[in-house]
């Protein structure tokens, strides 16, 4: 029975409280099968929905486009599956730095530096949309306050799940610390590999890229961003 017809008939008062509670199962099981039949993401707003019936719609229009059938079996849920994946690597920008940082900012009498290296972290390049992958080092100096620890590589995520340029990513990163615990400094390297110079283009396997953002103290004193760097070289 379709939802709106269920609400009539119990605003009407013609079916017991029990049949009410049968029906009202049923329907919400239809739903929630029609929804994961339409391949929706469960908890997802209405306009999700919308989204993700129209990236599919344009999944199947390049696999069609590039010469595949996309009514052969092994494609016929690949638009959807392909619109479901491009969602979760791009989730970062339904994140805020307030919401990940979660009150994790803790009043500490530590002025030492603070280094969480070999972050792994993923991204896709904005300009061809094929994944860039690496490592992501992250030292602060603390001013009275230190982040959680974790909350180092949540911040990684929220900026490299969305589309990206490494230069702007390790920036963001930076800025993103300052914001957190107003530290003395903070320095950001990042070493990653393009699949955009490895599978087209120069191809060439073995290139990586590494940039760095220096903000406060390791900006301008040497010497602390050579301990930095020699840390988070050492193996």
């Amino acid at each position: 029975m379709p939802a709106c017809k269920m609400a009539e008939v119990e605003s009407s008062g013609f079916i017991s409280s029990s049949d009410n509670q049968s029906e009202k199962s049923d329907t919400d099981e239809k739903q929630i099968a029609l929804l994961d039949d339409k391949t929706v993401l469960k908890g997802k707003k209405p306009e999700k929905v919308d989204h993700m019936a129209d990236m599919a719609r344009a999944y199947s229009s390049i696999i069609s486009h590039v010469g595949e059938d996309v009514n052969r079996q092994g494609l016929l849920k690949t638009p959807e599956r392909a619109a479901k994946a491009m969602m979760y690597f791009t989730n970062g920008y339904e994140l805020q730095l307030d919401q990940i940082l979660n009150e994790a900012v803790f009043d500490e009498d530590h002025d030492e530096m603070v280094i969480v290296k070999d972050i792994e972290m993923f991204s896709l390049c904005e300009h061809h949309l094929v994944p860039f992958l690496g490592k992501v080092h992250i030292g602060y100096l603390p001013n009275k306050k230190v982040l959680g620890l974790s909350k180092l590589a949540r911040i990684v995520e929220m900026f490299s799940r969305r589309l990206q340029v490494q230069e702007r990513l390790t920036k963001q990163i930076a800025t993103a610390m300052v914001q957190a615990v107003q530290p003395t400094g903070v320095a950001v390297v990042i070493e990653a590999s393009h699949m955009c110079m490895v599978m087209r283009g120069v191809q060439k396997i073995n290139a990586t890229t590494t940039t760095a953002c220096m903000l406060g103290v390791f900006r301008d004193d040497p010497k602390t961003r050579e301990e930095f760097l020699n840390l988070i070289n050492k193996r």
